[in-house]
């Protein structure tokens, strides 16, 4: 089968999710599968190693899931090879990559394919380890397997965020060999970081050579041969399969590796079984996760230890009936399979330092994450939540900052604001206390508040830090906005708003005398409100203004576009139409700026005509033709709006379009990345009927897709959502089609109380379980008559 959110279509990937397949367990440090290079660069996106027509360059056991930006990892690689005579070079991956023929299949906890050059690979994965088998043709005399110390997966068309090789060694004995790689650089522009690895074979090879050669590749800052050709290895002796054989890269940071060799005159199977652990810490302490965790050499005993763990601790979290659309389910399990990709659990492998607290790692991207992935991990997963949570504080307390993306055991990049503090003030507004220490919390949100980081210089942004913080917080206490000054000035003024309405969350408990302070700096994105700009007949819109108080080029302004919405531009993958949206904390001044409930609505009825969008979006824009963009984090909450103006119906009515449009069961099944599960966790609240409001113990109520829902929440509650006909008033209501007609509410029952909002809190069904029932229809109607969801961080700034 095909994973959702792939792409066969020409080889693209733009739009197709760039998910992981292979072998991986929830939250697994080890993502075991294939890294692949496409022919058409235009095309390629080599993140999660696997692409659709990819040429296969090596197995490794580490990827990053969903992201776009500068490749991460591809490390701790093999590669089965028929033959390592002329013109293969180990050196050079161009003279050995394999073409994969007929279809690749994918399954949880498994991967196989099969090479141009008859061997079939198949993988599975463990927490940290992982098992391959390689299947020979019987014709071949030799089989080898090769071991490139210095693989990665390479940046093509974005230098500035490549990873480099920077040095490791490998040691044989016999059928097992240890060593460690180190690499720097990728997304996160990060700081070097080593991973030690232990791999055996299941047979002893009947050859075992190590190999050297000069590095090539560029290496800022490091010792390479940059520019010249690759040259040939330079090979070890045989030797006896029983002495320990070791190569370094030595002070000119050269590539090593091993070739395995077995003669097939010497045994009748043709299988080559590898199993391999990795440590942060040690090889000794790979070598004990590769038996702990793969203790047999039957890879199925792997995949089915690895069914085991997502169906007990993911799948079975959220059931729904079976005999419903087989489309919906593939697409909520799917989806709940994607979000549990990232972040790592990496507790007791910190090489930094020692700490009692758990270590998470791959937060990649916060700023993708914090809308509302996060908020379903509250409730499904408390263990890890609370763990990646304690996680963050901790890095703060050792690494100095909190981050907005993580990976490599190294902060960075940040793309607008400190969005670590929303996740954080999410968590607490819930009532999440556990082993959090909530002072120590709030101490490093006032660091990303209050304090500066020095500037990275980096190509993406000269002006200010991208690895951490908050990079224009100087415009943003100075001035009360971030100006024209520094990039992205309109999306880190929104952004920086939500952050200082976060602290003033944790404020209440942890400092009441600063609650009023953040309160009212949160309000800072009203004084890029300019109430004279016009476009396409609305009126009043976030725009760049200059630090000394006017306007940026008011007259030629076009808030419907952004240049290219990326780090140099005013906003960060979307407009300033989008951003004029993106205030959840103050949903009543954004109605009352646009003129009204009724300008208001008009306005964002236009944002989900076709044809609308004027700006070029590339990539990112994934096709879509609105100015509304689900494929872009900005948007998420956006098609939900109608529920501030007590017409829930127009939210269920649009978001409903945009899932079933843009989401389905096939190749490009994801618009745009799957961004670590985030674009996923949108679709599974559309799919559960809610929605969560980041930073407020708020859930907006929508339209579920299957008649019973049973959610466990936090370690033992349940939350039932039954969905029943509007009309014969019993739970009959096919579910087969719930996810494309008769899904318009008609009257919601709370914990059997007749409910005329369309929200509720946190604290009505979400801590001790309970029951929410919707009763739907085939026709829209104002059933709520209730007030409209809070507006907690309602601020008037006077003149602005």
């Amino acid at each position: 089968m095909w994973p959702l959110g792939t792409d066969i279509e020409g080889g693209k990937k733009d739009g197709g999710g760039d998910i992981f397949v292979g072998g991986a367990v929830p939250f697994g440090v080890v993502k075991m599968g294939i890294d692949t290079y496409e022919e058409n660069i235009t095309f390629a996106t080599l993140n999660g190693g696997w692409t659709p027509k990819g040429l296969v360059t090596g197995i490794s056991m580490m990827h990053e899931h969903g992201t776009g930006g500068g490749p991460k990892y591809g490390l701790v690689a093999q590669m089965p090879l028929t033959t390592v005579e002329y013109p293969v070079n180990v050196l050079d991956n161009t003279t050995y990559w394999q073409r994969r023929v007929g279809d690749d299949v994918a399954s949880v906890g498994y991967y196989r394919t099969r090479f141009e050059n008859g061997v079939t690979v198949e993988l599975a994965g463990a927490r940290h380890a992982g098992i391959a088998r390689y299947s020979f043709p019987r014709r071949e005399e030799k089989r080898h397997v090769l071991v490139d110390v210095s693989h990665y997966i390479p940046s093509l068309g974005d230098g500035a965020s490549g990873q480099q090789f920077l040095g490791g060694e490998i040691r044989v004995d016999g059928k097992q060999y240890t060593g460690y790689t180190t690499t720097r650089g990728g997304f996160g522009l990060g700081a070097p970081f080593t991973v030690y690895f232990c791999g055996e074979f299941e047979t002893a090879p009947d050859e075992a050579r190590t190999f050297r050669g000069r590095n090539t590749d560029p290496n800022p800052g490091y010792r390479s041969f940059s520019g010249e050709e690759i040259g040939l290895p330079t090979f070890g002796s045989y030797g006896e399969m029983g002495e320990g054989k070791t190569e370094k890269s030595g002070p000119l940071n050269d590539r090593i590796g091993a070739v395995f060799t077995w003669d097939s005159t010497n045994t009748n199977s043709t299988e080559i079984k590898s199993r391999i652990g990795i440590s942060m810490i040690s090889a000794d302490k790979a070598c004990r996760f590769k038996t702990s965790e793969i203790p047999s050499w039957d890879l199925n005993k792997t995949v089915s230890a690895a069914v085991r763990e997502w169906n007990r601790d993911v799948f079975s979290r959220i059931r729904v009936p079976v005999t419903g659309n087989r489309t919906n389910l593939a697409l909520l399990y799917s989806s709940l399979y994607m979000m549990h990709l990232m972040p790592s659990d990496r507790t007791g492998e910190n090489p930094l330092w020692e700490s009692d607290e758990p270590s998470w790692d791959d937060f990649y991207a916060i700023w993708d994450t914090f809308r509302c992935t996060v908020s379903l991990l509250h409730l499904i997963q408390p263990d890890a939540y609370e763990g990646q949570i304690r996680s963050l504080i901790d890095i703060w307390r050792h690494d100095g900052y909190l981050p907005d993306a993580r990976s490599g055991n190294s902060n960075g990049i940040t793309q607008g604001g400190s969005d670590a503090d929303n996740v954080l003030a999410d968590a607490y507004v819930k009532g999440l206390r556990g082993g959090i220490n909530w002072t120590a919390g709030y101490q490093a949100m006032v660091k990303d508040a209050e304090v500066t980081p020095p500037n990275t210089f980096a190509l993406n942004d000269l002006k200010a830090s991208v690895k951490e913080g908050r990079g224009a917080l100087d415009d943003w206490k100075n001035l009360g906005y971030v100006s024209t000054d520094n990039t992205r000035c309109v999306s880190r003024t929104v952004e920086y708003s939500l952050n200082d309405y976060a602290l003033s969350v944790v404020a209440a408990g942890e400092s009441p005398n600063d609650v009023e302070k953040y309160r009212n700096r949160s309000a800072g994105w009203q004084r890029i409100w300019n109430p004279e700009i016009e476009s396409v007949g609305f009126r009043g819109f976030l725009t760049p203004r200059n630090a000394d108080g006017t306007w940026d080029d008011a007259e030629n302004y076009n808030p419907a576009t952004c240049d290219v919405c990326s780090w140099g531009s005013i906003t960060y993958e979307g407009t300033p139409w989008e951003y004029s949206f993106s205030v959840p904390h103050d949903m009543k001044t954004v109605i009352e700026l646009m003129g009204g409930p009724e300008e208001f609505e008009k306005r964002l009825d236009y944002m989900f005509l076709p044809n609308t969008s004027q700006a070029n979006l590339g990539a990112n824009g994934a096709g879509i033709t609105s100015i509304m963009n689900i494929g872009n984090e900005p948007d998420f909450a956006t098609p939900y709006h109608y529920n501030y103006l007590n017409k829930q119906h127009k939210s269920v009515n649009q978001s409903r379009s945009l899932a079933n449009l843009y989401f389905s069961d096939t190749m490009r099944g994801v618009p745009g990345n799957s961004d670590a599960g985030a674009m996923n966790s949108w679709l599974i609240w559309q799919m559960l009927g809610l929605y969560p409001v980041v930073t407020q113990p708020v859930y907006l109520l929508e339209s579920p897709w299957f008649d019973d829902i049973n959610i466990t929440l936090g370690r033992n509650a349940t939350l039932r959502i039954i969905t029943s006909d509007g009309k014969k008033k019993k739970n009959n209501r096919d579910s087969a089609s719930l996810g494309h007609s008769g899904f318009y509410v008609q009257s919601v029952k709370i914990n059997g109380e007749d409910w005329d909002r369309n929200w509720f809190e946190h604290e009505d069904v979400m801590v001790h379980g309970g029951t929410i029932e919707f009763s739907v229809g085939d026709e829209p109607v104002v059933w709520e008559t209730g007030h409209v969801p809070p507006s907690p961080g309602h601020v008037e700034i006077k003149g602005r």
